[in-house]
């Protein structure tokens, strides 16, 4: 091998060995020029509600300590803890957490509310996804009153819609970013859900607090929504300064055979 040629091979070689990002792991932008134990500034991970621009948007609530739970006035509190630890001499981090299944953005199945469901197995590993990922509608509720049969007929929502988001006074007082659980939320009286089972094609409801029924109608208005099996409850969604329309919505629930309700993902595309 001529010396050139070696120098050459050998440089390369170690342009390989020392490079920080190859096309298996990436560089994380911003953060290309970091060396371990180098004396640096801090790395700064980015959290985002909108990604691609403004073409996708996050509508998920981030779980927090201080996010509020049903009926409680302390909030979620502590769930989230690492039990093993690479400080303390573990090979890997590895974190636990432990969340009532209706915490933060989530989605409830039939078993929620009604106890031969739920014997059933109509848990939210049942759930149809087809349901939960397709065209939706973003609608902005009036914010003098909860959703009743008049405020639905005022809504206008046309035949043929089958998702709809509804934004109410809620996002307005981020009651969701409140620790302290607020009965006074928005949310479906009985009338407004009999109405819409009776006189919309809507198969995905969403909501922005808790409930999507009120609290003076707790209970009466789920049993409306969920005794045909058919309408999906997404609740808790952060809907905060995004333009009523027409979106592309992805909801994902976990798999929880036996579960009446689970933490989920949702994203809105243009």
């Amino acid at each position: 091998m001529k010396p050139t040629f070696l120098l050459l091979f050998f440089f390369l070689l170690s342009s390989i060995s020392f490079s920080h990002a190859t096309t298996a792991y990436p560089s994380i932008p911003g953060t290309t020029s970091v060396e371990y134990g180098a004396d640096t500034d801090p790395l700064i991970p980015p959290r985002r509600e909108v990604y691609g621009n403004g073409r996708i948007f996050d509508i998920s609530h981030r779980y927090s300590t201080n996010m509020p739970a049903f009926e409680s006035n302390d909030g979620v509190g502590e769930f989230l803890w690492l039990p093993n630890s690479m400080k303390n001499g573990s090979i890997a981090n590895n974190s636990e957490f432990k969340l009532p299944t209706h915490t933060g953005t989530h989605v409830d199945a039939p078993g929620h509310v009604f106890d031969h469901y739920f014997d059933a197995g109509f848990d939210v590993d049942t759930l149809d996804l087809e349901v939960l990922n397709g065209p939706a509608l973003l609608v902005d509720v009036p914010r003098d009153k909860n959703i009743t049969a008049e405020v639905m007929k005022s809504l206008h929502i046309p035949k043929g819609v089958r998702r709809v988001l509804f934004r109410t006074l809620n996002t307005d007082r981020r009651l969701m970013f409140q620790k302290e659980f607020d009965t006074s939320y928005v949310g479906f009286m009985k009338d407004g859900a009999q109405w819409l089972v009776d006189n919309t094609d809507i198969k995905l409801v969403g909501i922005d607090y808790l409930s999507v029924a009120a609290y003076d109608d707790l209970i009466p208005s789920h049993l409306v929504f969920l005794e045909g099996r058919e309408i999906i409850l997404v609740e808790a969604l952060k809907l905060d300064d995004i333009q009523p329309g027409i979106y592309s919505v992805h909801c994902l629930p976990l798999r929880l055979p036996g579960a009446e309700g689970s933490p989920i993902r949702c994203i809105l595309i243009k």
